[in-house]
């Protein structure tokens, strides 16, 4: 009995299960390509917050600076210092500097001076600015920012809230006209030495106190000079208006020109009116 023909395979044919690894291959190719290719299309998650830098927060912002800085207080930032103690009978509660009396704060801190306890009653040339309150810990907590003028010195401090309690953690001598301000939860404070240089005073909290980081000098070039109008060069002198119409104004010969002598006037022409006749009656 002869044997069954077996089929033969048209030409150009390709079983089922060649052409379906040939599809899973050209997949896994296009997704390893596909990968690093520039310019493609990924998925990373969620998109993630961008904070923005911090930028410098005025206090007092409508005050100027004055010439002349003078040094902190001795001993700023010293790690051999005691840490602060909170002052005597003033409560700060839940945290809340700003419902803290600043007149009682003055009156109750031991470091306060006898000469700025004159800022409470009635002084020639005393003030206590209104209080200032930035978060200079870092960690979401106000602090209480008084500055104190005196006929003397002038007194920049800083408190913050411990608990219930209210903690010292700066007292710096400046300028009566200082400028400062918070950048982050720093302290700047800046002072000018002349009108050419200003000091600038960084101060950040260690945790126990704000301590001075760094302190550098920044050239401002010079001031523009007050006055009504611009200012007249030196030498420059102001002619008259002329008067009439037949004035002619005269340029003023700078030092170590040439004068040339005047010229004669040129004769005026004379102006032709022409006559019109009147044109004759019909």
């Amino acid at each position: 009995m002869a044997a069954p023909p077996v089929p033969r395979r048209r030409p150009g044919a390709v079983p089922v299960a060649a052409l379906a690894g040939l599809l899973v291959l050209l997949a896994v190719a296009a997704l390893a390509f596909g990968r690093s290719t520039p310019g493609g299309l990924r998925d990373q998650g969620p998109v993630r917050t961008v904070t923005p830098p911090p930028v410098a927060q005025a206090l007092w912002p409508a005050l100027d600076a004055t010439p002349a800085p003078t040094q902190p207080v001795t001993g700023a930032g010293d790690a051999t210092q005691p840490p602060p103690q909170p002052v005597p009978d003033v409560t700060v509660p839940g945290q809340d500097v700003t419902a803290v009396d600043v007149r009682t704060v003055l009156a109750k801190d031991p470091a306060v001076t006898a000469e700025e306890r004159t800022a409470l009653g009635s002084c020639d040339n005393c003030e206590i600015r209104s209080p200032e309150f930035r978060d200079l810990t870092g960690d979401g907590r106000l602090s209480l920012i008084i500055a104190v003028i005196t006929p003397g010195p002038v007194v920049l401090h800083v408190y913050t809230p411990a608990e219930n309690r209210l903690l010292p953690v700066l007292r710096v001598q400046v300028q009566r006209t200082f400028s400062a301000a918070t950048i982050g939860s720093d302290l700047w404070l800046y002072e000018s030495t002349s009108l050419y240089v200003r000091t600038s005073s960084h101060y950040h909290w260690d945790g126990v106190r704000l301590v001075l980081l760094e302190r550098k000098d920044e050239g401002l070039g010079v001031r523009p000079p007050t006055g009504e109008g611009p200012a007249q060069p030196s030498g420059a002198v102001k002619t008259a208006a002329p008067v009439g119409p037949s004035a002619v104004p005269t340029a003023t010969p700078s030092a170590g020109a040439a004068v040339q002598p005047p010229r004669a006037p040129r004769p005026a022409t004379p102006q032709i009116t022409p006559t019109v006749s009147p044109e004759p009656k019909r």
